[in-house]
């Protein structure tokens, strides 16, 4: 006896044969029947014991088993015929397979007139009945579990059932039949074991109950088993409906909705599936919406097998290829509905006849089974997946089919959504660009840099930032940010854009054009709305200007991050400005503040999505804002990048990043000279000789005629129409020179039409004739008037 269980192994004749047909193993049963011991069989081959040939089906190698009656050469040289069951089986090592012989014992079974193993009246039952005596081994069973083993009665008494199945799965039935030997009470089991001679696997809900003799004592076990390999089955189904539910679609990628798809699929429903998918007439609309044309270009997408390197598969991921009609990936398309394929219909091979390497892979890796299953959302064909088996014995059945087409039913939806969140987010980037500024402007006042990345999977927002030439060598530098993602953002920035482009145009303070930007975005949120709901229009705002005559900048933010300033040689910190309140809140007011900045001064300006972040808190990414801006560096461009690099994750940014650096420059005394005119129009002729003179020391005297007319045009406007103290500012670089004739009237002046019989009335047209631009501003004092004259000629 085993020193694991208490019941005799010998009462069955087992035998080991390798793949070379040698003994390899023999048990004790062996030996009672053929009189021969281990060390006499064992290494040798296994047919030297057989007399004749064998009574039963062709035997098959390959096959999961094989039974019949066979004649043994006894060791006293006598025949003994017996029934053997032999069991192919693989070694957990991976080496050859072998097989198990197993034959019962004749005579070891005693029937006794009360025995109640004989009397048990379960052997009418419509389910598949056995029952084993207190050495589980088999008494009697029915003819349901007869056709469910696939052995007659006769032939598997005295087996155990987990010998008559030969599965690993068996040795767990042994253990709980033991367990009701042991106990004295029935249970159930659910187990998993191949039935049969097809080796189909079932799940099988067995009823295990003791059976007693009249005094209650365990004679054996009664086994009950009913097949619920449907409901399993269905069970199965729809727990892989809800994994595809979970898995396919956790990214808005195309790609990998297809890899999703195919990782869904391989190994539960197929062991090769290949996902290939229509490229869009135009790259910004639609999919197919009608029946593609044949030949059909495909691209493959994604594709999985459980062969390590998916060593199936033709086509490479990417390369698109054109299918024709018949084969898998055309038919499904044309027809509208998932196709099954077959290796014994033939139907397989005249799918791939147009591609014999194809059809030889195919048949090399062993395919046999085929499932085309178009994939569609919304009406629109997208592409099809074609699912292969292989190492699964089974054919695609109905079932498979319906299963197929859920789940590929959910990834075309989810493919669907990346495609339009793909060409939304593509319409919205181009969008987004056409409103940025493709370079910014060459001016006297700074050297610029900027960056603008879109997020990595949020969506393009509404982040802007812009650099914008103002009169008398001033520059206007702004970066804001608009609430929310998609072209509906990237709208709502273009227009603020320009509206800060259209105030700056007439020299607002900062604080001032923040509050104008305020009222137009309330605008844009009542707009926004509907049915009495207020719109969710909102954004944060960071305003400067920069003079480089008295390198002065001045600043004002709605709600936005602080800039951040480097001087030459020195540390970079923030510069500390009121908050002040978000565009869109409405009525409340701004503050701007003024600071004064040395030549070579950096400025770095930005909008949130560079320092927010999951990993660190604002204050860490501000740190590793000013170590990035810290590195000594001439090239502006290279700041940018380091900047980028040091704050934002390798995977991109989780939300849109643009960022403005600015190298203040100072325009020297040399270039700029002023005067204070009093208020006497006889004066006026000595002012225009003194400018003249002027320009000739800085080597401008082809612009002395126009300058001098200017100049004597807007003074006397001034004199006129102005009020007291009247200043006169040349400025000019190598490009401009600048004419400001600034008092203490708020009044602005105004250009008009003189009549042919008017005296006066042309002064400003003049002015407006001669130069490049002019225009005027407030200041806190009153106004000025200024004009541009172009130093360069033009070709």
């Amino acid at each position: 006896m085993s020193p694991v269980t208490p019941f005799d192994d010998s009462a069955t004749a087992r035998a080991v044969i390798d793949a070379d047909g040698t003994l390899v193993g023999w048990s004790d049963g062996a030996e009672r029947l053929l009189g021969r011991t281990g060390a006499e069989v064992v290494g040798r081959p296994a047919a030297e014991l057989l007399v004749g040939e064998a009574t039963g089906p062709v035997f098959d190698p390959e096959g999961p088993r094989w039974h019949g009656l066979v004649t043994l050469r006894h060791r006293d040289g006598s025949a003994v015929t017996v029934w053997l069951l032999a069991h192919r089986t693989e070694p957990g090592d991976g080496g050859p397979a072998q097989w198990l012989v197993v034959s019962p014992l004749q005579g070891e079974l005693p029937h006794a007139v009360d025995d109640p193993l004989e009397e048990a009246g379960l052997l009418q039952s419509p389910c598949a009945v056995a029952i084993c005596d207190d050495r589980l081994r088999v008494r009697r069973m029915n003819d349901v579990m007869a056709r469910v083993l696939g052995l007659p009665e006769e032939h598997v008494r005295g087996l155990r059932l987990s010998e008559v199945s030969g599965r690993p799965q068996g040795a767990d039935i042994d253990r709980q039949l033991r367990r009701v030997l042991a106990t004295g009470q029935g249970h159930d089991v659910r187990t998993y074991v191949p039935m049969g001679i097809d080796g189909r696997v079932n799940a099988w809900l067995a009823r295990m109950s003791p059976i007693t003799d009249p005094s209650g004592r365990v004679r054996g076990v009664c086994i009950a088993a009913h097949d619920f390999s449907e409901q399993y089955l269905a069970r199965e189904r729809l727990q892989l409906v809800n994994e595809a539910s979970v898995r396919i679609g956790t990214t808005l990628d195309v790609t990998r909705t297809a890899e999703e798809l195919a990782e869904v699929c391989v190994p539960a429903l197929a062991d090769f599936v290949s996902v290939d998918l229509l490229d869009p007439q135009d790259p910004g609309g639609e999919p197919f919406a009608g029946t593609p044309t044949v030949p059909v270009a495909l691209r493959r997408t994604a594709h999985l097998s459980v062969n390590p390197g998916t060593p199936e598969a033709v086509v490479a991921i990417g390369h698109v290829d054109r299918y024709p009609t018949p084969s898998p990936q055309v038919d499904p398309l044309l027809a509208g509905h998932s196709i099954v394929a077959t290796a014994d219909a033939d139907d397989l091979a005249q799918w791939l006849a147009w591609d014999p390497r194809r059809l030889e892979r195919l048949k090399e890796y062993g395919v046999h089974s085929t499932m085309s299953v178009p994939i569609r959302a919304r009406g629109l064909t997208l592409g099809v997946a074609v699912l292969y088996r292989s190492a699964r014995q089974e054919a695609f059945t109905p079932d498979d089919v319906l299963l197929a087409e859920e789940i590929t039913a959910r990834a075309a939806v989810c493919i669907d959504n990346a495609r339009r969140y793909s060409r939304e987010r593509e319409t919205a980037l181009a969008l987004q660009r056409s409103l940025l500024p493709r370079s910014l402007p060459s001016t006297a006042a700074v050297d610029g840099a900027s960056r603008y990345l879109p997020a990595a999977r949020a969506g393009v927002g509404g982040d802007w930032f812009d650099v914008i030439p103002l009169s008398g060598m001033r520059v206007a530098m702004v970066v804001g940010d608009v609430v929310g993602h998609g072209i509906q953002a990237s709208a709502t920035m273009g227009r603020l854009r320009t509206a800060v482009r259209t105030l700056a145009d007439i020299d607002l303070a900062p604080d001032e054009l923040l509050t104008h930007l305020d009222d137009l975005v309330v605008r844009l949120s009542a707009e926004a709305g509907h049915e009495g709901s207020p719109g969710e229009v909102g954004a944060t705002c960071l305003y400067a200007v920069y003079d480089p005559v008295s390198r002065r900048c001045t600043l004002a933010r709605a709600g936005h991050p602080p800039p951040v300033v480097v001087p030459p040689g020195g540390a970079p910190r923030r510069i500390e400005l009121p908050a002040g309140p978000p565009l869109g809140l409405g009525g409340l007011p701004f503050e701007s503040a003024e600071l004064e900045l040395r030549e070579g001064s950096v400025l770095a300006f930005y909008t949130d999505g560079l320092i927010e972040s999951r990993e660190r808190d604002v204050d860490a990414s501000h740190r590793l804002l000013c170590e990035a801006l810290s590195t000594d560096s001439d090239s502006l461009d290279e700041t940018c990048d380091r900047v980028l690099h040091r704050l934002l994750p390798t995977g991109g940014a989780p939300d849109d990043v643009a960022l403005l650096l600015a190298r203040t420059r100072g325009l020297p005394a040399s270039q700029v000279a002023t005067w204070h005119i009093p208020a006497d129009p006889a004066l006026v002729a000595p002012i225009r000789k003194q400018v003249v003179e002027q320009l000739g020391t800085w080597g401008l005297q082809d612009a002395s005629f126009t300058a001098e007319l200017v100049v004597s045009e807007l003074v006397t406007n001034a004199i006129r129409y102005g009020a007291h103290p009247i200043r006169l500012r040349l400025i000019h670089d190598t490009t401009t020179l600048i004419c400001e004739v600034s008092d203490t009237s708020h009044t602005a002046p105004h250009l008009r039409r003189a009549k042919t019989w008017d005296e006066g009335g042309r002064g400003l047209l003049l002015v407006a004739q001669l130069t490049q631009r002019w225009g005027s501003r407030h200041t806190a004092e009153g106004k000025t008037i200024w004009s541009e004259i172009g130093l360069l000629e033009e070709d």
